[in-house]
């Protein structure tokens, strides 16, 4: 049974970050203390798939969600701008971390 909380995944650059766990963690701690269900992409294992596979494990956790919420840094991954199309095609609610932060008097960014 589905409760009434929006689902949101988190879209954010992982390739070439050496500290995208972290960065998505803060993000899905805050969102979810904010009352969200947060698919967070950064928990799947950092080796062991080609990149091929984690888009379409990504994909999926997309597709299940209502809303994307964008990290500061969406604009330089290319699975992250691909992600916001998908959001885009499919007509999903998108919003930027750091927008919805300001709005809702979260933490600043980089703490």
């Amino acid at each position: 049974m589905a409760d009434n909380k929006t689902t949101v995944y988190l879209a954010g650059k992982i390739t070439g970050d050496p500290n995208y766990r972290k960065k998505f963690e803060r993000a899905r701690k805050e969102l979810e203390r904010a009352g969200y269900i947060v698919l967070d992409p950064s928990i799947l294992p950092p080796t062991g798939f080609e990149y091929a596979a984690y888009i379409r494990m990504s994909t999926a956790m997309l597709y299940e969600c209502a809303a994307v919420c964008l990290l500061p840094d969406w604009i330089d991954s290319q699975g992250a701008m691909c992600e916001k199309w998908q959001a885009l095609t499919l007509g999903k609610i998108i919003f930027n971390f750091d927008d919805w932060r300001r709005k809702h008097g979260g933490e600043r960014s980089g703490e």
